[in-house]
């Protein structure tokens, strides 16, 4: 059953409208999202066991890239939308993978403190308004285990990348242009996360902008 405070509680989904669902995934393939997921863990170094947390898991693709790559390592997808865990869900049970599935908000994380090995986030920190961006990696820095970090992937709009092209279609523009590197790396700063910094820009397929990757991780003691 959802809490009565997450079911009084907006959001804005994976594709920005309900209607646009069943076709997310596709469209995020064609676009090079998949991709740019596949490159997110590149970047990690999990060990067996490890427990990670997958903030704003959406339909769950990259849950499952992650399981698949590391099927020894504990894994928790999180979003606040119902049908998009449903849908992650079936994924999950068709490639007979074991994922837990948490319904709930990335600003009010209901884990212990110093509870994950990792965490990331694969483009949902634009879907965020500020406040609750700031809330959001309060959060992260939480319930990260001393020294662990957390990997966030997202669309670019720094001076480095080529602006957001047709995702304004779908996403607000107002909240893309607050993608800003330095805005990303500035927010990381005041949550208290240690040596926050912009890793890569990739360009997303057929020219339709670049993907930023950033990582920070919690303090030591």
């Amino acid at each position: 059953m959802v809490e009565a405070s997450k079911s009084k509680r907006t959001y804005l989904p994976a594709a920005s409208y309900d209607v646009f669902l069943p076709f997310y995934d596709l469209i995020a393939k064609l676009l090079g999202a998949d991709l740019a997921r596949r490159t997110l863990l590149d970047q990690a170094l999990l060990r067996p066991g490890d427990h990670v947390l997958d903030i704003g898991c959406g339909t769950g693709t990259f849950v499952s890239l992650l399981k698949q790559r590391y099927p020894t390592v504990e894994v928790i997808g999180l979003d606040p939308d119902p049908k998009a865990l449903a849908r992650a869900k079936r994924r999950a049970e068709q490639a007979a993978l074991s994922v837990r599935f948490d319904q709930g908000f990335a600003d009010t994380l209901e884990y212990p403190a110093a509870t994950f090995d990792a965490i990331f986030s694969s483009f949902m920190f634009h879907h965020l308004e500020g406040e609750v961006r700031e809330k959001t990696l309060r959060e992260v820095r939480r319930v990260l285990k001393p020294g662990a970090v957390f990997y966030l992937l997202d669309f670019d709009v720094s001076p480095s990348g080529l602006g957001h092209g047709p995702f304004s279609l779908i996403h607000s523009s107002k909240r893309l242009r607050d993608n800003s590197e330095g805005r990303i790396l500035s927010l990381m700063d005041q949550a208290g996360l240690s040596d926050p910094k912009k890793i890569a820009v990739r360009p997303l397929l057929f020219g339709f902008g670049h993907a930023g990757y950033y990582r920070a991780s919690a303090p030591n003691g």
